[in-house]
C-alpha cells in the first residue's frame, strides 16, 4: 500500500516545496542578477575601437573619470528601445558614456550608429566576445557604472529606462559627485 502512495507523497511533497519558494520570492525582483565585480576592480582589458582596429583602449585608458559602459549590438532589439535613454545620458553630460559593441559585426555596428546616433565617447569593439566572459557578461543590453577609480559600483541587466535611471542610476551619480 506504501509503494502505491509513494509516487503521490513524492509529488506532493515537491509541489509543497515549491509553493513555499514562490511565496518567499513574492514581491521580489527576480530578473536582478548579482555581479561580484560590484565593489572591485573592473577586470583589466585592451579593446580595438569600432572602425578603427589600430586603436587600442585599455581600461587604465579610462581611469580617471567615472563612466557607463553600455554594452550593446546592432542585433539587439532592447538595444534599440533603451538607446534614446543612453543618449539622453550622454547629452546630459553628467557621465562619459563608453560603448562596447558585444559580438557583431563592424559594418552591422557602423551602421546601426549610423542609423541611430552614436552617443558614445569611444565605441570598443569586442567581436569574439572574449573579454565579455571577465565582465560576467551575459547578452545585451547591459550597463556598469565604474568609478574614476575603475571601481564597478552598479551594473544593471536590461535595456535602460527613465524610470530605472531616476530610481537606480541617479542615486550611483550622485554618490559619485556627477552632478547635472
Amino acid at each position: 500500500m506504501i509503494r502505491r502512495l509513494l509516487p503521490l507523497i513524492v509529488f506532493a511533497a515537491l509541489a509543497l516545496l515549491l509553493y513555499a519558494g514562490v511565496r518567499m520570492n513574492a514581491g521580489r525582483d527576480t530578473s536582478a542578477i548579482a555581479s561580484p565585480l560590484i565593489g572591485k576592480p573592473a577586470p583589466a582589458f585592451t579593446l580595438p575601437v569600432l572602425g578603427d582596429a589600430t586603436r587600442k583602449v585599455s581600461g587604465s585608458d579610462l581611469l580617471g573619470k567615472p563612466y557607463l559602459l553600455n554594452v550593446w549590438g546592432s542585433w539587439c532589439v532592447n538595444c534599440r528601445e533603451e538607446h534614446p535613454q543612453v543618449r539622453a545620458l550622454a547629452a546630459s553630460g553628467r557621465i562619459r558614456v563608453i560603448g562596447y559593441d558585444y559580438k557583431d559585426a563592424p559594418e552591422d555596428a557602423a551602421r546601426w550608429l549610423s542609423e541611430l546616433g552614436n552617443p558614445y565617447e569611444v565605441n570598443l569593439a569586442d567581436e569574439d566576445g572574449r573579454v565579455a566572459l571577465d565582465w560576467g557578461i551575459y547578452g545585451a543590453p547591459e550597463t556598469y557604472l565604474v568609478d574614476a577609480r575603475g571601481i564597478v559600483r552598479w551594473k544593471f541587466v536590461g535595456p535602460l529606462d527613465e524610470t530605472l535611471v531616476r530610481e537606480q542610476l541617479e542615486p550611483q551619480l550622485a554618490r559619485l559627485g556627477a552632478t547635472p
